[in-house]
């Protein structure tokens, strides 16, 4: 027992909890030097921290190649490890977190998608400030999802089907697309009434989530509201779904929307709903997301249950 107590003390010191985060990094991007840039010091420093590591346990934990540019392979015993690891990481991380809050101010950090912040999260975020006043919301707005745990990020606004290796997923909103364009659109270039209308017509295409094989695409649309043979190529491709909404807006297309995304523009008359009595519901939803240690977290859990309460009304 006393020396399994010395061992964990050992363990406990900064230099092999750098060791341990250099390890963790390293395997994760399978690179020194990616590791190196995410924990801001030099890929010698990263090799060096983890063969101190290799040195104090007695085994290696990387399978060393003969090129320098060969991806890193972890050891068998290293990849049986590395789950534990990177667990313990992330709680102690939390609970370092958790210390270093004051009982005035909290700060919640939350990733979402550029688009999703602005054209629905910060329209009413002015509620969630009203409601929750001790509590700061910081937003890191990226086109790609994060990795929530090596950015220290307590949650995130994600679109899919639900299933995210390493979290956990609270379902939100689900939701319909349907063609949408400007109001001056339709009184300067004739009525749509019948999807057959569409041809000839620009098409705006979303490329925001380009190769995820269930995000609806215009061709889907089309085939689904039986006219599969509208040639959909005309058009502008936009990997950005608030800048396709904007371009909607200004005249420039048709665009296939997103309900959640276009309700404002709707509601405010800015964009049409063309062909409303066809329904094409998404596979895809909306969920918040998080690190199964930061669950219970009264931060998150306010953030969480905010999110419910705004789409349920």
């Amino acid at each position: 027992m006393q020396k399994l107590k010395k061992n964990f003390i050992d363990m406990a010191t900064p230099a092999h909890l750098n060791a341990l985060r250099a390890f963790e990094a390293s395997a994760r991007h399978a690179s020194f030097s990616a590791a190196a840039r995410e924990l801001n010091v030099t890929p010698a420093a990263v090799g060096q921290l983890v063969k101190t590591l290799e040195d104090w346990l007695g085994t290696p934990l990387f399978h060393r190649a003969s090129s320098g540019k060969a991806r890193l392979i972890l050891t068998a015993r290293a990849e049986r490890a590395l789950p534990d690891i990177r667990a313990g990481l992330d709680s102690l991380a939390t609970g370092v977190q958790i210390l270093r809050e004051t009982d005035e101010r909290q700060v919640l950090t939350v990733t979402v998608s550029p688009a999703f912040a602005a054209k629905w999260l910060l329209p009413r975020i002015e509620r969630f400030h009203h409601a929750w006043p001790e509590l700061d919301l910081r937003l890191d707005t990226q086109h790609r999802p994060l990795d929530l745990a090596a950015h220290g990020i307590d949650a995130g606004i994600r679109y899919g089907a639900g299933h995210w290796p390493g979290l956990l997923a609270t379902r939100l909103m689900e939701e319909e697309v349907y063609p949408v364009c400007a109001p001056a659109l339709l009184e300067n270039g004739g009525p749509l009434n019948h999807p057959n209308d569409l041809a000839g017509k620009v098409f705006i295409h979303d490329l925001s989530m380009q190769g995820h094989r269930d995000f609806p695409t215009w061709q889907a649309w089309l085939t689904k509201a039986g006219v599969p043979q509208v040639n959909n190529g005309r058009g502008m491709q936009i990997n950005n779904s608030a800048a396709i909404l904007q371009a909607a807006i200004d005249g420039h297309g048709i665009a296939l929307a997103r309900s959640v995304m276009v309700h404002d523009d709707i509601k405010a008359g800015r964009l049409v709903r063309l062909f409303p009595s066809l329904r094409y519901a998404s596979p895809l939803a909306y969920h918040v997301v998080c690190r199964p240690e930061c669950a219970e977290l009264p931060r998150f859990t306010a953030f969480r249950d905010w999110l419910l309460e705004e789409v349920s009304s």
